[in-house]
């Protein structure tokens, strides 16, 4: 009895730490870069499971954006991002994904911008968190006309907690730029945020935040920094699938307005037993 409200505790204790975490960013928050518009999604801690394939097709256009040309840069106006994610399963704590980033706007067809890797590891089942834990990491190259820092590297500590209903996850990135115009600005800080609530088994809804703040120890001001919230949802029609929806809005001068997003995946196994029935 004494071990169970223990553990109850502990489990309110990160619930409530969460929960202020969360509030603070969306009190305190002033900007989202949303991954580039490339990849608008809010990690969870699972990863995949050994011998299965995730493949994921991120699909998102910029409704109203960016309408001129800057520094060499293509605007985000009207622009049709499809980007491919491939993740591996390695073992029960360990997957790698491999990303390719394609953009299609008129007067410039469809183009390749970039390719990203992304290993990724996550705390034990035998740890018996309150919490799910897990880090990634992410490099990878994106083309000049598409972004100035050409080749980039970000870490992603994810925090999530399922709360009966309640889905809670917070991802507290660090982003450095290896070449280009931003090299010496060192770590910037671009944290995630999502909330969501299942109506029924197999939907959910909520929202989900995206920020870039700028340089740690020196953010940039409101002008400068972006935010965007998406209203989203999930439809849990299998544990094979994944299934979001949502339509991001944008605030400040630096972000894009409008925003339609959508994944679509699947799981495949490679094993005799699929570890995902």
């Amino acid at each position: 009895m004494h071990s169970y409200f223990g553990k109850l505790q502990k489990t309110s204790r990160s619930v409530s730490l969460l929960l202020v975490m969360i509030g603070c960013l969306l009190l305190g928050s002033r900007a989202a870069h949303a991954q580039g518009n490339y990849e608008i999604q809010v990690y969870g801690a699972d990863t995949v499971p050994p011998k299965n394939l995730m493949v994921e097709l991120h699909s998102n256009y910029t409704a109203s954006g960016q309408t001129k040309t800057i520094d060499g840069v293509y605007p985000t106006n009207h622009q049709e991002h499809e980007t491919l994610e491939l993740t591996q399963g390695i073992n029960n704590w360990a997957e790698v994904g491999f990303y390719v980033f394609t953009s299609e706007q008129d007067g410039h067809g469809v183009q390749w911008v970039g390719d990203h890797i992304r290993p990724r590891i996550r705390a034990p089942d035998r740890w018996h968190l309150p919490v799910g834990l897990s880090l990634s990491t992410e490099v990878g190259y994106q083309r000049a006309v598409y972004s100035p820092d050409t080749w980039t590297w970000e870490i992603r500590p994810i925090v999530d907690k399922t709360l009966e209903r309640w889905y809670f996850a917070f991802n507290p990135a660090l982003e450095r730029t290896w070449h280009g115009p931003d090299v010496k600005q060192g770590l910037g800080f671009s944290p995630a945020v999502k909330v969501s609530y299942d109506f029924t088994r197999q939907i959910s809804g909520g929202l989900e935040y995206y920020a870039d703040y700028g340089r740690i120890g020196s953010f940039d001001s409101l002008h400068g920094q972006q935010q965007q919230i998406f209203a989203v949802t999930d439809l849990n029609v299998s544990p094979k699938w994944e299934i979001n929806i949502g339509v991001g809005m944008g605030s400040t001068a630096a972000t894009d307005h409008l925003i339609v997003k959508g994944i679509l995946g699947r799981r495949f196994d490679w094993g005799r037993k699929s570890a995902v029935e």
